[in-house]
């Protein structure tokens, strides 16, 4: 379904291979494509326009059952847990080349499902799945266990095994490259997984499911479970034969999940939550246009469905006016189009669900008194589809709903600051801790602020900055546990201590 290399994707072409896409709706257990047990299925809207792309298995207890029982027998019999670290790192990296093969069709998968722009997800989410799946299967054989100090009479080993059973439950906005932060360190590791992937954007990992048995990955290891929460992702979290969960969503959810890991078997827990990240811009930022260009790509980009959205934007009060105003006038220039438009700045929200929520904060934002600089209508209504336009607040009360809650949506609240003192302060006085941004000329500063803030990822002089090479997550109610570099395979192995007496 790849597009030949001289034909130009237009609007035109992207349309016409969505109406001849195939579209896989049921669930993957044990190797093969099966309805869920109940027989019950749910509708998949696009937020684009609003049709139906199809009726997905709607997956419960039963079904978990079947998945923990396949993944189980596979984990137990060794047929994939047992393989040498060169095996599977072979068969990871078949795995990733099956991905970029199939590239455009996954990405037009992921844009009709939760209404991102096509560019978006064939270049950068697509590119970036690709390339955790081939950075960790590269990553397989250079991953060493230890050997202990001890005196001659013993030997320590240190030596990590796999959890077993892992359930990764997946978020809707980053559907594919969130699974893959998951699946490839718990494979890459030897363990067997599940995959819940969102209600509301089910369908990549339910194609990628069949590339990973084409890839050679055996029948039970990677198991995809469609569904909603209550009916399949809570019955994995509490299920006393899964060894670990892993998760990526709202903070409410993953304290729910925690606590099902302690009601049941008190499986290895580890949660990627929200965020409320400030973006920090003082009056010596080495570039205004640059630093308006990132303020305003990093709370639209995406639709402003992104965890690290840079959604509160915190600027010394000498230069605020003028620097909201280069931020509006930023923001004017990404009006949102149909997503499979190329060069669309920004696509549809998720579903109507997620609209009406976002309308329902700027609706708050300005009874809490903040100011409308920017946007707050919905557009584009005639088409079916789910859209906002780009929205800024300027003079929001530090105390606003629209200051301290995660949005999830394309809004921005502007706050002013007198001191660095100040806007460590704010920037600090949240529940969340996942990203933060800052800009300035001076170096100590630059380092000064980055240690103050209590921030999993803390970028200076631009946004969104970090590779495979560097781990991801949170302090404080942005959860625990990292995804990404090395690190991110601590959450899959258990470290055991073998101690061997040598005078015997």
């Amino acid at each position: 379904m790849n597009l030949p290399a001289t034909q130009p994707a237009t609007h035109a072409t992207w349309l016409d291979r969505a109406s001849r896409l195939s579209i896989r709706t049921q669930a993957f257990i044990d190797g093969r494509h099966v309805d869920a047990a109940s027989g019950k299925t749910f509708d998949d809207i696009s937020p684009i326009d609003g049709r139906l792309l199809g009726r997905v298995a709607d997956c419960e207890a039963e079904d978990v059952e079947r998945a923990v029982a396949a993944a189980r027998r596979a984990f137990e019999d060794g047929r994939w847990s047992a393989q040498t670290p060169v095996q599977r790192k072979k068969t990871l990296i078949r795995f990733a080349a099956l991905i970029d093969s199939h590239a455009e069709e996954l990405a037009l998968l992921e844009s009709l499902d939760m209404g991102k722009p096509i560019d978006d997800a064939l270049h950068v989410d697509l590119a970036a799945t690709v390339r955790c799946m081939s950075w960790t299967g590269e990553a397989i054989d250079k991953v060493y266990d230890e050997v202990a100090p001890t005196g001659p009479d013993e030997l320590g080993l240190v030596t990590r095994e796999p959890l077993g059973v892992i359930a990764a439950i997946v978020p809707w906005n980053f559907p594919l490259l969130m699974a893959t932060w998951k699946i490839a360190p718990a494979l890459a590791m030897g363990n067997s997984v599940i995959l819940k992937p969102s209600e509301k954007s089910p369908l990549t990992a339910i194609r990628i499911a069949e590339l990973a048995i084409e890839a050679g990955i055996p029948a039970g290891v990677l198991n995809v479970l469609p569904g909603f929460g209550k009916g399949a992702g809570e019955p994995l979290a509490l299920h006393m034969d899964v060894d670990g969960i892993v998760f990526t969503g709202s903070t409410a959810v993953g304290k729910h999940l925690l606590q099902c890991a302690g009601r049941s078997n008190m499986k290895r827990a580890y949660m990627e939550c929200g965020g409320k990240s400030p973006n920090i811009v003082f009056a010596d930022a080495p570039d205004l246009d640059a630093a308006a260009r990132a303020a305003a790509s990093g709370i639209f980009y995406n639709q402003g469905e992104v965890c690290t959205a840079a959604s509160r934007l915190l600027v010394q009060r000498e230069i605020k006016d003028e620097f909201v105003a280069r931020v509006v006038e930023e923001g004017r220039t990404m009006q949102p189009r149909h997503p499979l438009e190329p060069g669309a700045p920004m696509g549809a929200l998720v579903d109507e669900a997620q609209m009406q929520r976002v309308l329902g904060y700027i609706e708050r934002g300005s009874a809490e008194g903040a100011r409308l600089a920017l946007g707050g209508r919905r557009v584009l209504a005639e088409t079916g589809g789910y859209y906002i336009e780009p929205t800024v607040f300027d003079e929001v009360p530090r105390e606003a709903s629209i200051a301290r809650e995660e949005i999830f949506g394309p809004v921005l609240s502007a706050i002013g600051f007198d001191s660095e003192q100040d806007a460590v302060r704010i920037a600090n006085d949240s529940i969340f801790g996942l990203a933060a941004g800052l800009w300035t000329r001076d170096i100590t500063r630059a380092h000064r602020v980055a240690r103050s803030l209590r921030a999993g990822s803390v970028w200076v002089n631009y946004w969104d900055g970090g590779d495979m090479t560097a781990p991801f997550g949170g302090y404080k109610q942005s959860g625990n546990g990292r995804d990404k570099s090395l690190h991110a395979f601590d959450k899959y192995t258990e470290l055991k201590a073998t101690w061997i007496n040598l005078k015997a």
